[in-house]
């Protein structure tokens, strides 16, 4: 493996490396789903040691092909963290089998917990405040649980835009956080504009909600890939930075990439060192491959192990 992050620095080094941008990458996350890794031949090609893999849990994959995914990951040397979307849950049985699947065959001791984007729920539960509440993550040890962010709001929860049941919601999960001994951090929903992403990042801590903040980023993709994912994952206003895009003929066919909005963050972070965004998380909407890669060149070869944040 050093061998490997030897060469992929050798490779990195022929660009100039934004010095910010690649103290902001370390330690960064990224996610797949099972039929994404699939496409993988070998992740340890791509990813540096230690990076942590969130596995997304979308309705209808088998949990089978859930755990299968994990525990290939696992075995390769990377910290794994599924998702537990409460809405596909169908009640508290459901939730402790998938816990002790996870780690009876791929040593899982983390979690993202979310509603999940299903509209329904399939059984008893509706949000992740209720899964936490079944006392089954702490009962096995996990050590670390991730909850989901909205820097620009949900609808789903929010219907009138506005942000007050997510606040609410984010309120209980700090209290959450001083009475368990797992490490939490919020995973957010991606964003395209640092401003307004700084802006919501400052207002939590005003707020009182000082969970370390592990900021969505959508990687490298094809500009009208990007738009379809953002509109069917409800991003918000910072949308119209690929409209604007779009509307230019000139970068029309040129890949979306996220250095704007990342340099800008990163320079935030570098000018203001207790800012509480800590990580990058990373949506490969473009492909796994092309995200390590752009990953790579601008410096993200040399994360920290990720079970330090």
């Amino acid at each position: 493996m050093a061998l490997l992050n030897f060469k992929k620095r050798e490779t990195a080094v022929s660009a100039p490396v934004n010095e910010n941008v690649e103290a902001f990458l370390q330690g960064y996350s990224i996610e797949v789903m099972p039929r994404t890794a699939e496409k993988v031949e070998n992740f340890r090609d791509l990813l540096p040691e230690g990076t942590r893999v969130y596995i997304a849990h979308i309705e209808g994959t088998p949990i089978e092909d859930m755990v299968a995914t994990a525990r290939r990951l696992a075995r390769d040397g990377y910290p794994v963290m599924p998702h537990f979307p409460a809405r596909i849950i169908r009640d508290q049985a459901t939730l402790a089998d998938w816990i002790d699947r996870y780690q009876g065959e791929a040593g899982v001791t983390q979690g993202l917990l979310l509603a999940g984007g299903v509209a329904r729920p399939v059984g008893d539960f509706d949000s992740s405040m209720q899964l936490m509440e079944t006392g089954l993550f702490d009962k096995a040890g996990f050590k670390r649980l991730h909850v989901a962010g909205h820097p620009e709001g949900n609808r789903d929860i929010d219907p009138d835009g506005s942000m007050k049941n997510v606040m609410e919601a984010l309120a209980w999960k700090q209290k959450f956080s001083e009475r368990t001994d797992a490490k939490m951090a919020l995973a957010t929903q991606f964003a395209f504009e640092a401003k307004p992403i700084i802006a919501w990042a400052d207002a939590l801590r005003n707020a009182g909600v000082n969970l370390p903040i592990h900021i969505g980023i959508a990687g490298p993709a094809k500009l009208q890939t990007l738009i379809k994912f953002a509109i069917a994952c409800g991003v918000g206003p910072s949308l119209k930075v690929l409209q604007k895009r779009a509307m230019d003929v000139s970068k029309l066919l040129l890949p979306y990439e996220p250095t704007d909005v990342l340099t800008e963050l990163a320079d935030h972070k570098a000018a203001n060192p207790d800012f509480n965004i800590t990580n990058v998380h990373f949506f490969p909407l473009g492909g796994i491959k092309t995200n390590a890669t752009w990953a790579i060149t601008h410096g993200g070869d040399s994360a920290r192990p990720a079970n330090q944040f």
